[in-house]
């Protein structure tokens, strides 16, 4: 009975004290960074309200109306909060690139549209040093190069600070139809190179022009075999026949319906020059019968190139439409002549050139319509290494009117991003801003940013992104580059395990 009388009384002073204390509170959640009451634009759900970002362990953790703490608060009262841009077609792989890349609002930048020579020693080189995320594709121009015993590459020939070592002088290599078994060499070297982590194939054809068509389907296959998609520079511009912008588009159009391989035109305002309307016609009636091809563009009416590759070989100023004084060297702004022209094209060594071969109204044309994403084509020489995405904000959205923000933003991430998850389930990651994506994030002033690159001084940053913040790590501060952080990670392809 004693027991049952000192039990009772226990219990009814737990309860007491229980009653007497406060309820217990929710714990609060906090996070690594915290992006507050910004314009959170998301392309895929199309959300576009003021939110607050928490971010924790290289992932959007929460997107909230209610306040969220963090390690690190953020205010990004009256600026835009969005996927960070992906650049598929990206040259300069070099820090000083990545640099000015950061600055125009971009987090991903791939070596897609050639590929690297070996795809194992870059990934290995860029381990640990890299500002922002990279990957490659697996090369056919490089695999065609050293199966005709001229290998490209930094051990085998003078590297250029504008066009990294990723094609071959106009020769043999370029030029000489391959036999059936240089054309399986090619591929065993291809499959290797995707088994080391390619994220696809890359094809100059223009600067294999001894490629048959045969050849380019073949390699078609070999990307079907493993169920990833061909990139690639098409075989020729301008409108005369043989040889036309439009038989060039139509010609990879064919080699995709037939293999069943993914294909992604780099480039088309470019490629297709006066035809760029009509060439985009052709993707789109490809698309509306099913063939899985998409494209890419830059807003610049020049291009530029290696002066002495396979597309300058003899008939180049009748494709193009142009003639040496519209050839202009990067560094000097040098007009070329006849002569300078055949100086530089004999020579071994890479020298990048300019190219002003487009008009302002066909690349604005190609630059609205709803089926192009933004690629830069990116290199030291051309300001379009360093501009191209705060140029599309500013004179496409801004200052024309042309696109809505949140479409512009949808060609820079989302539309590049579905583009990747044809090579990588990481890009479904990626080109989002919700909860469980990557946190890749750019941080812009809609009202200010701009490009401030130009022919004359290509490598001067954007303005205007004052915040990327790269895996979770940030990489641009109030407007400044971090300093000593390397966030940046390899993209890499099925093959690699």
């Amino acid at each position: 009975m004693r027991w049952l009388i000192s039990s009772s009384c226990f219990l009814l002073f737990s309860i007491a004290l229980a009653s007497a204390q406060p309820p217990a509170q929710p714990a609060v959640q906090s996070y690594d960074l915290v992006l507050q009451s910004g314009r959170v634009m998301d392309p895929e759900a199309g959300l576009d309200a003021v939110r607050n970002v928490g971010v924790r362990n290289g992932k959007i953790v929460s997107i909230s109306s209610e306040p969220l703490s963090g390690r690190r608060v953020i205010n990004a009262a009256g600026l835009v909060v969005a996927p960070g841009f992906i650049d598929l077609h990206q040259h300069g792989q070099n820090l000083a690139s990545q640099r000015v890349k950061a600055l125009d609002g971009v987090t991903t930048a791939l070596e897609l549209e050639i590929g690297v020579p070996d795809v194992a020693r870059f990934l290995k080189e860029k381990e640990g040093h890299s500002l922002i995320h990279y990957g490659t594709a697996a090369s056919h121009v490089a695999a065609r190069a050293l199966v005709f015993g001229a290998p490209i590459g930094p051990d085998v020939g003078p590297s250029h600070a504008g066009i990294p070592e990723i094609l071959p002088k106009s020769g043999p290599a370029t030029d000489k139809p391959a036999s059936p078994e240089q054309i399986e060499d090619m591929r065993k070297r291809l499959r290797s190179e995707l088994d080391a982590g390619g994220l696809a194939i890359g094809m100059g054809i223009q600067y294999t022009p001894g490629a048959t068509r045969l050849e380019v389907i073949d390699m078609f296959r070999l990307a079907a075999e493993r169920g990833l998609p061909v990139y690639t520079h098409v075989r020729s511009a301008g409108r005369g026949e043989p040889g036309s912008s439009v038989e060039s588009i139509s010609e990879v159009i064919g080699a995709a319906a037939i293999t069943g391989a993914a294909l992604h035109v780099v480039h088309i305002n470019s490629s297709c020059l006066a035809d760029s309307v009509v060439c985009l016609s052709l993707v789109e009636g490809a698309r509306a019968r099913g063939l899985d091809v998409t494209t890419e563009a830059y807003p610049y009416i020049a291009g530029m190139t290696s002066i002495n590759s396979a597309l300058f070989n003899p008939g180049w100023q009748e494709k193009l439409g142009i003639g040496y004084a519209q050839l202009v060297m990067p560094e000097t702004g040098e007009h070329l002549t006849k002569d300078r022209f055949d100086e530089l094209h004999s020579s071994t060594a890479s020298q990048s050139v300019l190219i002003f071969s487009n008009t302002q109204e066909m690349v604005d044309r190609v630059i609205t319509h709803p089926l192009v994403m933004i690629a830069s084509d990116g290199a030291e020489g051309h300001p379009r290494n360093a501009g191209t995405y705060s140029r599309v904000l500013a004179q496409y959205v801004r200052e024309k009117g042309a696109i809505t923000l949140m479409d512009a933003i949808r060609k820079m991430s989302l539309m590049p991003a579905q583009m990747l998850e044809r090579s990588t389930p990481a890009g479904r990651l990626k080109g989002r801003l919700q909860e469980g994506a990557d946190a890749d994030i750019v941080v812009f002033d809609a009202a200010t940013i701009t490009d401030r690159a130009s022919f004359q001084k290509a490598m001067e940053p954007s303005v205007g992104v004052r915040y990327l913040v790269v895996a979770g790590t940030v990489v641009v501060d109030n407007g400044a580059l971090a300093t000593n952080v390397f966030p940046g990670r390899a993209l890499l392809g099925p093959g690699k395990h």
